[in-house]
C-alpha cells in the first residue's frame, strides 16, 4: 500500500486496464494512499498486472471476486465512463447498491466540481473505489480517466486547503 501522504482520500482499484490503471497512476503520481484486490495470477487483459502496483491477490482468478471485494473495502464508488458495455462495472454498481455504498457516475469529460462536491459529501476521509470500463471496452478511457482523476485530486485538495 502506498501511504506516503494522507489527505483523507484513498483510492481503491483492481489494476485492470482503463479506469483502474488510471486511478493507480494518479495515486502514485500524487503520492496518495491506495490499495485494492486483483485476481489470482494478477490477470489483466494486457497480461500480468505489474508488481509496481501494490495490490492484494484474491484466492480466485475470477475478476468478479476482485470487483466485489474492492467495493466491500470502500466507502464510496466512483464510476467513470460508459457503463452498459462493462460487465465488471455493472457488478461494482450492483454490489455498492446492495451494500448501501454511495455511487456516483461521471463521464470523464464532465466538469470535476460536481464529482468533488459528491466526494466531499461522503465525509472528510474517504476510501474511494474508482471503477469503469477496460481499455478494450472503451478505447481511450485510460487517458480520459487519468486527466479527470488528476483534476479531481487537484480540486479536492484545493477545496481542503480553503476550508482548513
Amino acid at each position: 500500500m502506498n501511504s506516503d501522504i494522507s489527505f483523507g482520500l484513498r483510492f481503491v482499484s483492481g489494476g485492470q486496464t482503463g479506469v483502474d490503471r488510471a486511478a493507480l497512476e494518479v495515486a502514485i503520481k500524487w503520492r496518495l494512499p491506495y490499495h485494492g484486490w486483483c485476481p489470482a495470477g494478477r490477470w489483466a487483459e494486457d497480461g500480468r498486472i505489474p508488481d509496481r502496483y501494490v495490490l492484494r491477490v484474491t484466492p480466485q482468478a475470477d475478476p468478479a471476486q476482485r470487483t466485489v471485494w474492492n467495493v466491500r473495502d470502500s466507502d464510496a464508488l466512483l464510476i467513470l465512463g460508459e457503463v452498459p458495455s462493462s460487465e465488471g462495472t455493472l457488478l461494482a454498481r450492483r454490489t455498492a447498491e446492495e451494500l448501501g455504498c454511495p455511487v456516483h457516475h461521471a463521464m470523464p469529460e464532465a466538469y470535476v466540481k460536481t464529482t468533488c462536491e459528491w466526494l466531499k459529501a461522503c465525509g472528510s476521509s474517504c476510501t474511494l473505489n474508482v471503477a469503469g470500463p477496460r481499455e478494450s471496452e472503451q478505447p481511450g478511457i485510460y487517458k480520459a480517466a487519468f486527466v479527470f482523476l488528476e483534476e479531481l485530486v487537484k480540486y479536492y485538495f484545493a477545496a481542503e486547503r480553503s476550508t482548513s
